[in-house]
């Protein structure tokens, strides 16, 4: 120890030291004080310095640039689109603190060659003729696009607006161009926009099942890595006759066929349905040609009569209703529901009620069969009134299964009652909507049973028979929908898509690094997974939802979720996605999921989420209630009546009342 400092001890001891040497050791104190403040000032100037020009440069939409401090200096770093970016950049920075304190560390995206025109080919074809608009990377394509153009029109109905430019085809083209002149020809009524590595397609379509085929089809052909949309809409059918049939008997409540003329009349048919102990989500069809804007009124009241009878069926054609009471119900309880069910309907309808009656035993009825295998073959069997009969349901039977397909071993018999050609005919049509099946034709009924890759061939069968055989008469349809027969079922819905993605997303999140829009490199695994699951529902229109904390401005966070939403859409396209039907949104701090006033709330908060759009109004309400079931079926269930008085649906209903609807014109042959 030096020997002042060992002077100084016996007299710190004593309590003597000095007054200077104490003021010394106070003033040392008071700079080491002064320096540790100066140092934490720094740090936050620092800190807020770096928030705010952050947030300055969010609010102008720049996310490509990044803010890091050193001292009190700010350093600017990133890659700037442009010169004029770079300098915007700067000048915003300098805006928000001290200029001399932002120093500018930016790169600038070197500036590209001369780059080939765009080339894009937009045909729109349809009835009236086809026309070919856009720009081409040779002459020879243009006139190959001519000649496909001349084979679709003999009567070169064809408006040619090509040009081309002496360029290189750029990367995708080729493909492109091949994959939308293929489309083209598929579609009657279209209009095919091609461009490098993407085409959009707009057709209409002429029923939805022709709507169902025609995507799968251009899905099946899409080119890899090929960016297409598909947008193929189908009108609503023109059912002729109306037709819905219901059925309550030992094997349940079921729809054989079921018709309604808006989305609200379809909601309350199932409703009724639901309320008489129909299962699952019967295919019910919206379409055109309803007799009346009564028709869910009157549909709701014949299904609630069949439930109180305990057994029947009711059907509708038109305005012609066949309601048919099973042998187990009492003369009295038939007498009355039927009459309540008359006084229900309104009058444009006219009701033919029927109580079966146990048929006799002893008396062998008269039966016509025909037996549709699997393969296709078809065997003919039973009575015919006559020889011009037999070889019309054997012309029949060939023209709809196949020349070869056919046996027929029927007999003559001239006492069969009046009416019997037309049940055969009807019955044969009707065994044409199946994969695989059998006919009964008898005097007091009509039965198809049988199996069916089609959901709409129940439908389609029972309004076939219902219009040939006439009001009042008895059929029975037992069909069951086979999904592997169907070659359009193994696509996903739209509600399945979403809860894939809904899936991959809960197991991991899509991260960022602080204040960025690029997408962490270790989420590139769930990029990949949502990819593989998107590629199969290329036209399921889903919303890329961005979302941060609630730390920093409200306009800068939306602009970051923006930026963030649009980086996953980029990296879907980058990995083959179709995102036509997809749609990026920043939502900012909106709808927090947690509490951002804790680190575990925020990082919750800071979140992308894949939200289905679209989603139709049964569906909907089915999850909102939880249970499967509308709000409507719901309140049906519970006995209150549905309320439409806010339906402002056209109506289509006679202006004046009869008690039966005129005949429909005869069909030509």
């Amino acid at each position: 120890m030096p020997k002042r400092l060992l002077s100084l001890a016996p007299k710190l001891q004593s309590g003597s030291l000095p007054r200077s040497v104490l003021a010394l050791a106070a003033f040392s104190g008071a700079g080491v004080v002064a320096v540790l403040a100066a140092w934490a000032s720094a740090l936050v100037i620092e800190s807020r310095s770096e928030q705010a020009v952050t947030s300055r440069l969010l609010d102008a939409g720049i996310t490509w640039a990044t803010v890091e401090s050193d001292g009190l200096q700010l350093h600017l770093l990133g890659t700037a689109p442009n010169e004029a970016a770079r300098f915007r950049a700067v000048n915003l920075a300098g805006s928000v603190i001290d200029a001399s304190r932002v120093r500018d560390m930016l790169d600038v995206t070197p500036v590209k060659a001369i780059e080939a025109p765009k080339f894009s080919v937009e045909m729109l074809r349809n009835d009236d003729g086809i026309q070919l608009i856009g720009l081409l990377p040779a002459s020879e394509a243009a006139e190959a696009l001519l000649a496909e153009a001349q084979a679709l029109r003999t009567d070169n109905a064809i408006s040619d607006m090509l040009e081309t430019a002496d360029y290189p085809a750029p990367e995708g083209w080729d493909a492109a161009f091949a994959y939308g002149v293929d489309a083209i020809k598929r579609l009657p009524r279209s209009k095919v926009s091609i461009s490098a590595g993407r085409v959009a397609i707009t057709a209409i379509a002429a029923s939805a099942e022709e709507q169902r085929r025609l995507t799968a089809e251009l899905n099946s052909t899409r080119p890899e890595g090929l960016a297409v949309a598909i947008d193929i809409s189908a009108p609503r059918p023109v059912l002729t006759p109306f037709t819905l049939r219901f059925v309550l008997d030992a094997q349940g409540a079921r729809f054989d066929a079921c018709a309604a003329d808006t989305e609200r009349a379809r909601i309350r048919i199932l409703a009724a349905g639901a309320s008489a102990g129909v299962a699952g989500r019967p295919n019910c069809i919206v379409g055109l040609g309803v007799p009346t804007a009564s028709w869910a009124d009157a549909v709701a009241s014949a299904i609630a009569a069949v439930k109180t009878l305990g057994a029947g069926t009711v059907t509708f054609s038109d305005a012609d209703v066949s309601l048919v009471a099973a042998d187990s119900v009492s003369q009295a309880d038939f007498d009355r529901v039927v009459g309540e069910l008359d006084a229900a309907l309104p009058d444009v309808f006219s009701l033919t009620a029927t109580l079966e009656r146990k048929a006799d035993a002893a008396q062998g009825p008269a039966e016509f069969t025909a037996v549709l295998s699997a393969e296709g073959k078809v065997e003919l069997r039973g009575r015919v009134t006559d020889e011009l009969l037999r070889e019309a349901a054997s012309s029949f039977a060939k023209a709809r299964f196949g020349v070869g397909n056919v046996y027929s071993a029927t007999r003559l018999d001239d006492d069969l009652p009046d009416g019997w050609p037309v049940r055969v005919l009807a019955g044969l049509e009707a065994l044409g909507e199946l994969t695989e099946g059998r006919l009964l034709v008898r005097i007091d009924t009509v039965e198809v049973e049988g199996v069916t890759g089609s959901q709409t061939a129940r439908n389609r069968i029972s309004q076939v028979l219902s219009d040939k055989l006439g009001q009042g008469q008895t059929f029975k349809v037992s069909v069951r929908y086979d999904e592997k027969l169907d070659p359009l079922a193994a696509m996903p819905t739209p509600q399945e898509c979403a809860a894939d993605v809904t899936a991959v997303l809960a197991q991991r999140k899509i991260t960022f690094p602080p204040g960025s829009a690029e997408i962490d490199g270790q989420t590139v695994g769930i990029m990949d997974a949502l990819a593989e699951i998107l590629a199969q529902c290329p036209t399921v229109r889903m919303e890329i939802a961005g979302y941060t904390d609630s730390q920093g401005s409200e306009s800068g966070n939306r602009a970051l979720s923006q930026a963030r939403a649009d980086a996953v859409l980029l990296a879907l396209q980058g990995r083959g996605i179709e995102v036509g039907a997809l749609k990026a949104t920043g939502y900012g701090e909106a709808n927090p999921i947690a509490d951002n006033a804790t680190e575990d709330g925020r990082e919750a908060n800071r979140r992308i989420e894949f939200v289905l759009l679209d989603q139709p109004a049964v569906a909907a309400e089915a999850e909102a209630s939880g249970a499967g079931t509308t709000a409507t079926q719901t309140a049906a269930q519970d006995g209150a009546a549905p309320d439409f008085s806010g339906d402002t649906s056209p109506s289509v209903a006679p202006t004046e009342k009869t008690r039966r609807p005129l005949a429909r014109p005869a069909r030509d042959g």
